[in-house]
Parts: structure tokens; C-alpha cells; sequence
């Protein structure tokens, strides 16, 4: 979910006493419910990476899940 990975990035421009640059952010999670609605059981990572394609076979790997999460967008946004 976006709002968890957007608190952690500006907390620590906040800690480092930086700037934030107010960057976009995109969520899967929010485009997988918008678009995808009741068409699936749940909206979690590895459902989503399934329906679209991408075989989420190391969930909780940060390279693996970002790479679903790129699928997803590719997809969905």
C-alpha cells in the first residue's frame, strides 16, 4: 500500500532534515479495487500479481514484490 511506503520515504527526508520533493505516488492496492472491484477474493500483492499475470513466487522478497508491484501498474494505471 502506497501511504505506508510514502510515511516511511518522508520520514526520513524528515530525519536527514531534507526537503521532500512531494513526489506522486501511485497505489496498486487502490487501482487493483477500483478496476478490478469483485472480480477477485482479496486485493492482497500476490492475488493481484496472479491475476495479472506475474508469478509472485518469493512474497515478502523487496525485489520480488516490487517487481509485482511494477507489473501490477503496468497493467492497471
Amino acid at each position: 500500500n502506497s501511504p505506508f511506503d510514502e510515511g516511511c520515504l518522508k520520514s526520513v527526508f524528515q530525519m536527514y532534515q531534507m526537503d521532500y520533493p512531494d513526489y506522486e505516488f501511485h497505489c496498486t492496492c487502490r487501482a487493483s479495487r477500483r478496476k478490478l472491484g469483485s472480480l477477485l477474493p482479496n486485493h492482497q500483492l500476490q492475488t493481484v500479481a496472479a491475476y495479472c499475470g506475474y508469478d509472485l513466487t518469493q512474497h515478502h522478497n523487496a525485489l520480488a514484490d516490487a517487481e509485482a508491484c511494477a507489473w501490477i501498474a503496468r497493467e492497471l494505471l
